[in-house]
């Protein structure tokens, strides 16, 4: 079945005091292009959330962001109160020393002294948290993929009607081709008997009228257009990941398309065609969608 390389999918998962969120969203492209955006603490295993969303994505330009929103209330910078009490001494020293007036407001200068107000414990990524991240990531992954095949639902949808529309077309050429090989018999004739005074042999006339049908003759171009109807069907059924073998059926389809309208020398078969044609090239945008 089609999936689409349109998606999204989001999670978002607790841990001791924060939330980790992982978001996740595609669009079509013809290669892998992803750009990820991750929490310091977890760029360690970046090269690993990339294989995970090759493995699962396989194609799409893919945004990936993972992030950490922390309890405000836990998460507060430390006051270092040592540090803080031993500006103030020092401070309140050299006032009475050089006689330099104190300050009238001694938290803000003192909060505002170097490392006063800096957090200075590392946070380490352990094995229980990056299980817990690897599972929102794989689920995530997971919610893109299921979003990716309800799209591609609606796109073999609407494949399968458009195939459907050209397979009529194709059929509605047919009575205008067995009945124009004796108009053109009958207009070359009456050209014929419209130059006064002019001999012909009718055997050679025959002869060169059957080589001129035989060039308009569009049997092939018709039985390869419905091979490739046919062929375009069964690779819709076989397993996501079709796309680029949709694309160039389509491309196949468009020359046998392209071949009938240029041997089609009435207005109504060149009329049917150049429907066949708008059928097509809405079935060329939307398969650059398909995975």
């Amino acid at each position: 079945m089609i999936q689409s390389m349109t998606g999204y999918g989001s999670m978002v998962v607790a841990y001791k005091d924060k939330k980790i969120h992982v978001e996740i969203k595609s669009l079509n492209s013809k290669q892998l292009d992803l750009q990820a955006r991750i929490a310091p603490l977890y760029r360690e295993k970046e090269m690993e959330m990339r294989q995970m969303v090759a493995e699962a994505l396989v194609r799409g330009k893919v945004d990936m962001s993972v992030w950490i929103e922390k309890d405000t209330g836990v998460d507060a910078t430390p006051v270092n109160g040592a540090l803080m009490e031993n500006y103030y001494q020092q401070l309140k020293t050299i006032a009475q020393n050089t006689g330099i007036p104190e300050p009238q407001d001694w938290m803000y200068t003192l909060t505002r002294m170097p490392d006063v107000l800096t957090k200075t414990d590392v946070e380490t990524l352990d094995d229980t948290e990056w299980a817990v991240v690897r599972q929102a990531v794989g689920d995530a992954l997971r919610a893109l993929v299921d979003f990716r095949c309800q799209e591609g639902a609606a796109l073999q949808k609407k494949f399968e009607e458009k195939i459907d529309n050209i397979s009529r077309l194709l059929a509605a050429i047919e009575p205008f081709e067995k009945g124009r090989v004796e108009k053109i018999k009958a207009r070359i004739a009456d050209g014929l008997q419209q130059i006064p005074g002019v001999e012909y042999d009718k055997n050679r006339m025959e002869q060169e009228l059957i080589y001129y049908i035989e060039k308009l003759d569009i049997s092939e171009e018709k039985q390869r257009l419905a091979n490739h109807l046919k062929y375009f069907r069964e690779t819709m059924d076989e397993p996501a990941g079709q796309g680029k073998k949709l694309g160039f059926i389509a491309q196949e389809m468009g020359r046998e398309i392209n071949t009938t309208g240029s041997k089609s020398n009435q207005a109504e078969m060149q009329n049917i065609v150049v429907r066949m044609k708008d059928e097509l090239e809405q079935i060329k945008e939307q398969v650059l969608n398909a995975l």
